[in-house]
């Protein structure tokens, strides 16, 4: 009896899991690839689609143009403490580029309080401009965000978000800049 309880506890966690987590991919970004040419990424500034290049450097030029931060999150797959970084909190209207190459990520319109201590935000300014896989570490299975363009870790997606995605892109502050709205282009 006791093991059936067990048996029943452990497949019910097991399926909690599976709900809350996803078992694939919430977003299919379709960016470049190295080698294949110019991506399609969304710019709010120009409002629409612009051809880029896929970013390729050497962790040594990561070195020099990132702080030891950005470095350790963008391109170690870093995560910054919870409640530190620096647009966990911010109400300001505009849009969250990637410090890494500038693309847009996330807009302030998107952007919720999700009470973790990171920047939440319920979808991407566009699909093209992320990108996710599995992240198995940690002991457990979740979805890494990267940026599409430079492949710079973001942070992580989660199906516990608001309506009417029911995701939740939980994003390191360290790996965005922010342009306020009327900002520069």
């Amino acid at each position: 009896m006791i093991a059936k309880k067990w048996f029943f506890c452990g497949a019910a966690a097991g399926l909690a899991v599976l709900f809350i987590f996803g078992s694939g991919s919430p977003s299919d970004g379709a960016s470049a690839r190295a080698g294949e040419g110019p991506g399609r990424y969304f710019s709010s500034a120009k409002g629409g689609y612009l051809a880029m290049e896929r970013v390729e450097r050497s962790k040594e030029e990561w070195k020099e143009i990132l702080t030891p931060e950005q470095f350790h999150v963008l391109r170690e797959k870093g995560t910054e403490r919870a409640f530190t970084g620096a647009y966990w909190d911010r109400k300001d209207e505009g849009v969250y580029r990637c410090a890494g190459c500038g693309i847009d990520l996330f807009s302030s319109a998107h952007k919720f309080d999700s009470g973790t201590g990171w920047p939440s935000f319920w979808q991407p300014i566009a699909p093209e401009n992320i990108e996710t896989e599995e992240d198995r570490s940690l002991f457990t299975v979740r979805t890494e965000v990267h940026c599409a363009r430079c492949g710079g870790h973001l942070g992580h997606v989660f199906r516990d978000g608001p309506r009417p995605t029911g995701l939740r892109y939980c994003i390191n502050s360290v790996s965005l800049d922010f342009v306020p709205a009327g900002g520069e282009e």
